[in-house]
């Protein structure tokens, strides 16, 4: 009966449900609440065609974003935002059928509002940086599209109108060459939490997994890297290496890390200007990705996944509807 003759908001709620459940719990919600007889198969027949066509919308806004002015240029009438902007990009796993476990590249569009918060250390209350109003693009495949559909974001949330931006990652070569790509007028910087656990390395390299002195050890660097000397830590890594022989191929590792980002991580100065130093928001879309993607036993077919990706987006960024808006297409009578 549906399949032939579904409503505009029957099937915008089978799509949306199919961003949050799997197929046979969307059914089976439909049946159990709004009392709607439909199959699996159905539900999954409404996103295989409005995510689809979601798809052709995306791909038609990343050829609109790239034709546009340089970044740095503002156009005439524009006024800008009261407020900062930020990006921040990562990856998750997913599996795919008769390809084995691939990387999906998640990239977070926020704004930033700094509040008192209180320290988790010190129960002090001090003014700290927040992301707030998240949105999301995902991408199953190499950087050059997602870079293209994360700056389509951008330019959706009008990013070039922003008082300040700042683009967020964590070590990953590709993810600096899209910043530098996309967005090289904006601030830098490592995701601190990545850049500590690299320290807990180096750490446990000198001293030993888990051991009191590792701990001591790291509670005296962190200050520094945390003050802007991660080139001085390069230099100390570097000369570590020289006289721990059995760990230098690690210990110089870890100094060409520390000193490659050495301009990202300016944590202190990040701060007090009102920035974020984590990337929390993004790793948080990955977590909210693998959710829906990564139940027990799943394997999706890639052309099954990359129709529901920019669903999934939509809906953990709050902008479904305007998705849905921009995407539905009535049937021809």
């Amino acid at each position: 009966m549906w399949d032939g003759h579904w409503s505009e908001q029957v099937a915008k709620l089978a799509v949306w449900l199919s961003a949050l459940v799997e197929f046979e719990d969307g059914a089976d919600i439909f049946n159990r609440i709004g009392h709607i007889p439909i199959s699996t198969s159905s539900v999954w027949r409404r996103v295989k065609v409005w995510g689809a066509r979601g798809q052709a919308v995306e791909a038609a806004q990343r050829a609109v974003a790239t034709a546009l002015p340089p970044r740095a240029e503002m156009v005439a009438g524009e006024a800008r935002q009261p407020h900062d902007l930020g990006v921040a990009m990562d990856g998750a796993k997913v599996h795919i059928r008769q390809e084995g476990w691939k990387e999906l590249k998640v990239g977070c569009v926020f704004e930033i509002e700094v509040k008192p918060t209180r320290d988790r250390q010190t129960a002090d209350w001090i003014d700290l940086a927040h992301a707030l109003h998240n949105s999301y693009v995902a991408h199953l495949g190499g950087p050059d599209v997602f870079g293209q559909a994360v700056w389509a974001e951008a330019r959706r949330r009008d990013w070039t109108q922003a008082r300040d931006t700042i683009a967020l990652g964590d070590g990953a070569p590709w993810i600096w060459n899209l910043i530098k790509e996309h967005f090289y007028d904006s601030r830098q910087g490592v995701d601190w939490y990545h850049a500590t656990e690299h320290l807990w390395h180096v750490a446990h390299l000198l001293h030993g997994e888990g051991t009191a002195a590792a701990k001591q050890w790291f509670k005296d660097y962190e200050t520094p890297l945390f003050e802007g000397h991660a080139d001085r830590l390069a230099r100390l890594f570097g000369d570590l290496a020289q006289t721990h022989p059995q760990v230098a191929d690690a210990l110089r590792g870890e100094a060409h890390y520390f000193h490659d980002n050495q301009r990202r991580m300016q944590y202190l100065e990040l701060r007090e200007d009102g920035f974020p130093i984590g990337s929390g928001m993004v790793e948080s879309g990955c977590k909210q990705f693998r959710a829906r993607f990564n139940g027990s036993g799943m394997r999706w077919s890639r052309p099954g996944i990359e129709r529901l990706l920019p669903v999934r987006a939509a809906v953990m960024g709050h902008t479904f509807d305007y998705w849905w808006k921009a995407t539905y297409k009535p049937p021809l009578n």
